[in-house]
């Protein structure tokens, strides 16, 4: 199987184990960037020192020995310094799916490999997740030990009811004391001004923030075709409409909502990435890594 194959969710939804998903994700991942020029993203730099026989001849910097007239080898040490916490709605409405993942499927094994990718960097990684609350908060450490507990927690997970998105995320960033970077993956279905306000939360205490908002393409696109009667998924609420008749104000809604997201968290440095539960996780990945590199 290719590489970029695994990032796609129809393959990751005929996977079993969130383990085994995780792995197979960053691994294919990280094949694919041995093979394009986006590389050395997991170490830095450190100092020169002079070479002994054993060292690999490939690191032997060639301009200090024509100085010099000496060997020299590059030292380099890996990144160790960042803490991350993943937070994941569980609320009721991420359950939903048209395509091959829910939403909470997709936020999860997510979650997951981006867990895996920051233990094998050697970064410590906690996780927290709610709905009307906080359910889940685990403290960042970088052990594998402690991978397979967030794994664990992260494929035990299952949706609440209803959501209180801005009062949950106010509740995290108290509660995130440490400085760090703030991973956010939902369908941020709240009121958006109290939304922005508890985002700006983290950003007021200091934390680096990626916000993924995660929608399944039917919600995106609303093309539904013939009358629905629509549930709610956390109040089971009923609703009946003709979606011809709606779409292009529902359309309309979103992508306010989107560009009122995008500018305020603009605005305070928020690094916010709409995503479709259909998209690879190919994109995300390379967000989270596009962050790490300017965070160094």
């Amino acid at each position: 199987m290719k590489s970029e194959d695994i990032l796609k969710p129809e393959t990751l939804a005929r996977l079993r184990g969130l383990d085994l998903k995780a792995r197979l994700v960053v691994e294919g991942f990280l094949e694919g960037l041995h093979r394009s020029p986006y590389k050395g993203f997991s170490v830095e730099f450190s100092e020169y020192r002079p070479y002994i026989p054993g060292d690999e001849p490939r690191r032997i910097d060639w301009k200090v020995y024509a100085k010099r007239d000496r060997f020299y080898v590059k030292e380099y040490q890996e990144e160790t310094n960042l803490r991350a916490m993943l937070l994941v709605d569980a609320s009721g409405s991420m359950a939903y799916k048209s395509a091959a993942l829910s939403k909470l499927d997709y936020a999860t094994t997510l979650a997951a490999a981006l867990a895996y990718l920051l233990i094998k960097q050697k970064d410590a990684v906690g996780l927290a997740t709610f709905d009307t609350q906080i359910n889940t908060y685990i403290p960042a450490r970088a052990s594998l030990k402690h991978l397979r507990m967030l794994l664990s927690r992260l494929e035990g997970l299952s949706v609440g009811g209803e959501t209180n998105l801005a009062n949950s995320l106010h509740g995290l960033a108290e509660r995130t004391r440490k400085r760090g970077l703030v991973l956010i993956f939902s369908d941020l279905f709240d009121d958006p001004e109290q939304v922005l306000l508890a985002l700006r939360h983290f950003r007021h205490r200091k934390h680096e923030v990626i916000l993924f908002h995660i929608l399944d393409p039917m919600e995106e696109s609303f093309s539904f075709s013939s009358s629905l009667r629509l549930v709610d998924m956390e109040t089971k609420k009923e609703a009946s409409l003709d979606p011809r008749l709606v779409r292009a104000e529902y359309q309309k809604a979103l992508a306010d909502y989107r560009t009122l997201l995008s500018s305020t968290c603009a605005e305070h440095h928020i690094d916010y990435n709409p995503i479709r539960t259909d998209q690879s996780l190919e994109y995300a990945l390379f967000r989270y890594l596009e962050k790490r590199r300017r965070l160094r």
